[in-house]
């Protein structure tokens, strides 16, 4: 069932991926002919879903493969520097987009009205379609793609209401209006999925995890005279790892030990951890230089 999963998921990026790339490089060169900026500007945000797309995918056919020599914890982590480099893309982009767009407000040039309708009339159906071969995806990587298709879906919906607007009223301006209105609410998004990125590179403890409570729950076991060294983070957003010493009284044999743990982790089995690391200290232990 699980290799199913996957096998699904892979399918459905690669989907995406295909009608993505293929209907950017159809934008650039209708940014071109029509001369809206806006068309430009939403090209260039699916040159970085494209990309984002295309390490998805890729990641995703390369989760699979478990820990190694190499990486122990698996390949998960790639998926964060994926998007570290097509967050880090966008968000230069949408500078250079911005600017563009203020300078056409100063000098308005009149775009193609009906290219902008054509091609959001192409845009509405091929976001459409990506979007719903992934509506329902489980995976972490099919859920952001999806919802990034759906902001490209209702950025062309705004584009088709422009383009026909533009055709009754001369009003230029307008595609420059759009295309910062567009490009202003991506880097909302963009800068928000980047700030977590850089939390989970720098190994923040996961915001629906407290540790101060575990913490609490920890040192209700009757045998744990106190804990250090409690350390939460998450290897890609969506597998958490924990790690905690346990410094012990009362423990007259290794079943003892055992008869803790295993109560520890029972505390811990309701967070749903991906891996848990639990060290066991006698009192007279020294772990200073761990």
């Amino acid at each position: 069932m699980g290799h199913q999963h996957d096998h699904g998921s892979v399918k459905n990026l690669k989907w995406a991926f295909f009608l993505n790339f293929g209907f950017t490089l159809l934008e650039l060169f209708g940014g071109i002919w029509t001369n809206s900026v806006a068309i430009m500007s939403d090209a260039l945000h699916d040159m970085g879903d494209s990309l984002s797309l295309g390490l998805a995918w890729y990641l995703e056919k390369q989760s699979g493969k478990g820990p190694s020599n190499d990486y122990s914890f698996g390949r998960a982590r790639f998926s964060l520097l994926g998007a570290l480099i097509t967050s880090s893309i966008l968000i230069i982009g949408s500078g250079f987009i911005i600017i563009e767009a203020i300078e056409r407000l100063q000098n308005p040039e009149m775009p193609n009205a009906k290219g902008m309708l054509v091609f959001a009339i192409i845009g509405i159906l091929v976001n459409g379609i990506a979007a719903w071969k992934l509506h329902g995806g489980e995976s972490l990587n099919e859920k952001v793609v999806s919802w990034h298709l759906l902001e490209d879906l209702l950025g062309w919906v705004a584009v088709l209401v422009a383009s026909i607007v533009l055709m009754f009223w001369d009003f230029p301006q307008l595609d420059a209006y759009l295309s910062i209105g567009i490009t202003v609410f991506i880097l909302i998004h963009v800068v928000k999925s980047f700030k977590k990125t850089i939390e989970i590179f720098l190994q923040k403890v996961p915001s629906e995890l407290n540790r101060e409570e575990i913490k609490k729950l920890l040192e209700t076991i009757d045998q744990v005279q106190s804990l250090h060294h409690l350390h939460i983070w998450s290897l890609e957003g969506q597998k958490h790892v924990l790690s905690v010493h346990l410094r012990l009284c009362n423990v007259y044999s290794f079943e003892d030990i055992m008869s803790v743990k295993q109560k520890a982790k029972d505390i811990l089995g309701r967070y749903n951890f991906s891996h848990i690391t639990i060290e066991t200290e006698l009192q007279d232990d020294d772990c200073s230089i761990l």
